[in-house]
């Protein structure tokens, strides 16, 4: 198989969930749509950690350019030899596949800890804004029918939920297909293949 065509089909599935990680994120900070959370500083503090803006969108993207561009980048050659050119591309590739490592990995984790903590809302019991299931280490993700504890926003803990579990995926997909590139870049670099005449 060639590396660089590879390459490139990792580059545009990683630009298609950096956009969903981005767009993720976003709906995070707008729960049912509404402005005023946001506003009033009342949500939880692993919606404000950027983590699918910054860590499984930017970061992320910064592979998938590199990967997506790749084809046109022949290194100035290596002593003229073009095939080491485009090895040289391959190698330094890897390291743009390291800063997605990074970056969907910041994403997981982040991700992991929004849904153990749960959300920041407020509740009848309490009459305040607090975070009603850190005690439960996320086991309140079992326990629906103390769900509606949490009085605003509403739908609050459903909406936390499924943005942060669309974020863990998202962020695990780009890890993982960063970690394939590692792989492919450095196979791809040591062993100087470059597709047929018809990729150059």
């Amino acid at each position: 198989m060639c590396f660089g065509r590879c390459a490139r089909c990792i580059g545009y599935k990683l630009l298609i969930l950096a956009l969903l990680s981005i767009v993720a994120n976003i709906l995070l900070y707008f729960p049912n749509g509404e402005t005023r959370y946001a506003s009033e500083h009342h949500l939880g503090k692993y919606v404000e950690c950027l983590h699918g803006i910054l860590g499984g969108g930017f970061l992320v993207l910064i592979p998938a350019a590199v990967f997506i561009g790749l084809h046109n980048d022949d290194c100035c050659g290596c002593f003229g030899h073009e095939n080491c050119g485009k090895s040289c591309a391959m190698l330094s590739s890897v390291l743009a596949a390291l800063i997605g490592i990074i970056g969907s990995g910041y994403c997981i984790i982040i991700s992991a800890l929004g849904l153990s903590h749960g959300p920041y809302c407020f509740t009848h019991l309490e009459r305040n804004w607090i975070y009603p299931f850190t005690e439960s280490s996320g086991g309140y993700l079992f326990e629906y029918n103390r769900w509606s504890e949490c009085q605003e926003p509403h739908n609050i803990v459903q909406w936390n939920v499924t943005l942060f579990a669309i974020l863990l995926v998202l962020g695990g997909i780009e890890f993982i297909l960063c970690f394939i590139h590692i792989i492919n870049g450095i196979l791809g670099g040591l062993c100087g293949l470059c597709c047929s005449e018809e990729e150059v």
